[in-house]
């Protein structure tokens, strides 16, 4: 499928999703037969991708940083189970630690930590998370961190459904006065125990779905970052080193080359990135594009970023696509001491 065709379909996805359309197919009708029974027989092989522990991470990151009269900056994560961290050990090693770390470490300047996430969660239940990291009025998010979409595959939900569903989230986060970076969905299409076609159509269907939630979180005022990584090129090349014991969560070195793709977004929406970082530079093929046609290739290359950049022209909104530099962040505080303030 070419870079256009991706960009029309995501659009229809989307615009679908805004206007209250059915469900538009990701395989197609005549795959859906083969498709479910592939699906029961890699479910056999993976399990359920549960793991027993979950660990907790919400705290205080950054202490050491605080000054008498200054508040922490607030991180909330949200999503399903690799926003919540399932499948390691230790909070340190959660994507919510990784990054609550990292941005204390760049803004220096303590980061409260929480955490609303729950495993195995789809996109409709995102209107719950949202009213739970919005309770307290007077401690909204400073920036939200969404990670979703790979079980709304896997359980056959409607992409229009789950792409509304995520903008009415993002919507909610943003009139609030929160920042929202959106993890998009996975490619599924790498995970061990699924065979061809099963494997393809995966991660068709993954592709699809990331880059209409894009269009989606964009045109919200949310800024997306391509999340094939955490299941994509590199845990292909290594498998046993990127993904955890279950064959299905990331283990934490995963988790740590996820963080690393979304901390320079996170960074940039709350105002720590460098002014020369935020131009677009055409050595990295950066540059503003329709928001459909940004959407489609962030969706085919990890770690880029897509935010909104100008007002609607006669091709739709427009996006700044953005291949951001990666930067090695270190692992967490083991065990935050506090409470987030």
């Amino acid at each position: 499928m070419t870079g256009l065709s991706r960009a029309r379909v995501a659009r229809r996805i989307a615009a679908g999703a805004a206007y209250g359309g059915g469900g538009i197919g990701l395989a197609g009708a005549a795959a859906v037969g083969l498709l479910m029974a592939e699906a029961q027989l890699a479910r056999r092989r993976v399990g359920n991708g549960t793991t027993p522990h979950v660990p907790n991470a919400d705290g205080l990151y950054g202490a050491a940083y605080t000054v008498p009269g200054e508040p922490a900056l607030r991180l909330t994560m949200l999503g399903d189970s690799t926003a919540a961290g399932q499948g390691v050990r230790r909070s340190g090693q959660t994507p919510g630690a990784l990054l609550a770390s990292g941005v204390a470490a760049v803004a220096e300047r303590p980061v409260g930590l929480s955490t609303v996430a729950v495993p195995g969660a789809c996109s409709d239940d995102l209107d719950r998370q949202v009213t739970q990291a919005l309770a307290d009025p007077a401690r909204v998010p400073d920036v939200c961190v969404i990670m979703i979409g790979a079980n709304d595959v896997t359980h056959r939900m409607p992409p229009t459904r789950s792409v509304r569903h995520l903008s009415s989230a993002v919507r909610r986060l943003r009139t609030a006065g929160a920042e929202v970076v959106v993890g998009t969905c996975p490619d599924l299409g790498t995970i061990e125990p699924v065979w061809q076609p099963l494997r393809w159509l995966a991660r068709r269907a993954s592709r699809q779905l990331a880059a209409a939630q894009t269009i989606g979180a964009v045109e919200q005022g949310g800024r997306t970052v391509s999340l094939g990584d955490l299941l994509g090129p590199e845990f292909a090349a290594n498998p046993r080193e990127l993904f955890g014991p279950d064959s299905y969560h990331p283990s934490a070195e995963g988790y740590a080359t996820a963080a690393m793709a979304v901390l320079p977004t996170v960074c940039a929406a709350l105002g720590l990135w460098p002014a020369e970082e935020e131009r677009p530079d055409a050595a990295r093929r950066e540059g503003f594009l329709p928001v459909a046609q940004a959407a489609a290739e962030a969706a085919a290359e990890a770690g880029t970023e897509v935010t909104a950049a100008m007002p609607t022209g006669s091709r739709g909104p427009w996006a700044l696509l953005k291949r951001r530099r990666r930067r090695r962040v270190a692992e967490a505080e083991p065990e935050p001491s506090a409470q987030p303030s």
